[in-house]
């Protein structure tokens, strides 16, 4: 069982920063992938980023050139390192974790709030 607590968020203007962080615990194996969700009011959740057991980036169109998954290994840290923030990034942000092998997240975070005014 793998346990995702995510941390960093707050209120930030736009055109500013802020890093998200995403600590896992439990039994986190080497080749699970990673990935940040969020889901802004009213809307659905979606995928913002994805970082898999080699270090391998997939981002999606709206967060490309802003946003930057990384991980450190030793930490079982995952990071969301977002730039040039806009006032639609505002959004609950949420790790995830799942195994290479399997196609869906079963492991969430409970999610840390990103506002940008």
């Amino acid at each position: 069982h793998v346990q995702l607590v995510e941390s960093g968020g707050g209120s930030v203007q736009a055109g500013g920063s802020l890093r998200i962080s995403c600590q896992a615990s439990g039994r986190v194996y080497n080749n699970y992938v990673f990935g940040w969700f969020r889901q802004g009011p009213g809307k659905e959740r979606e995928g913002v980023a994805t970082i898999d057991s080699s270090g391998r980036t997939i981002y999606s169109d709206s967060v490309k050139g802003r946003f930057t998954i990384s991980k450190d290994s030793a930490k079982n840290t995952v990071y969301l390192q977002m730039n040039s923030l806009k006032s639609k990034d505002t959004a609950r942000y949420f790790c995830a974790a799942r195994p290479t092998m399997i196609s869906e997240y079963n492991y969430w975070g409970q999610g840390t709030q990103v506002t940008v005014s």
